[in-house]
């Protein structure tokens, strides 16, 4: 229901911006469509390939490897899965989402979602080039550490500790 609200407010206020001024509303409808298209490939790549991982990996295993009774053997293997994986914000936390429906622990997601969007194993290449190597290790180093206290807080609210 509270989808249809959203909805219906940006409706509402589109056709104020619309009548406010069409040229810009144009323009930035534009820009949207825009974004949208570049964000859709990402988008519909991880898609495709988080449902062929929940058809391959039904809930009971998932709830094996990643799930509460992994302790924190899942919690270290979800946040080398995070460290080393790169995806975008916006696609990482429905995929959390999906992967906790689906058996998945509170602390286990949480060590994935922050070494994910903290640490970059990819990207280290990038980064050694704009900062230095030292800081770059020591960065991500830190923000790999950081994912367990994540998951250590994440436990102690859920009671998963």
């Amino acid at each position: 229901m509270s989808n249809y609200l959203f909805y219906g407010i940006t409706l509402i206020l589109l056709i104020l911006s619309f009548y406010k001024d069409k040229k810009k509303t144009i323009k930035a409808l534009k820009k949207a469509w825009k974004a949208f298209n570049n964000i859709l490939p990402e988008l519909l790549g991880i898609i495709i390939l988080v449902g062929f991982m929940l058809a391959i990996l039904n809930p009971s295993v998932i709830s094996k490897i990643i799930g509460d009774s992994s302790g924190w053997l899942g919690v270290l293997l979800s946040s080398v899965i995070g460290a080393i994986t790169l995806i975008p914000g916006f696609v990482a936390f429905p995929t959390a989402a999906l992967l906790l429906e689906n058996g998945a622990g509170y602390m286990q997601i949480g060590a994935f979602v922050s070494s994910l969007m903290m640490v970059g194993v990819i990207t280290i290449p990038v980064e050694i080039k704009v900062f230095s190597k030292k800081i770059t290790i020591l960065r991500n180093v830190l923000a790999f550490i950081f994912s367990f206290i994540v998951a250590y807080a994440i436990g102690k609210v859920a009671g998963g500790i």
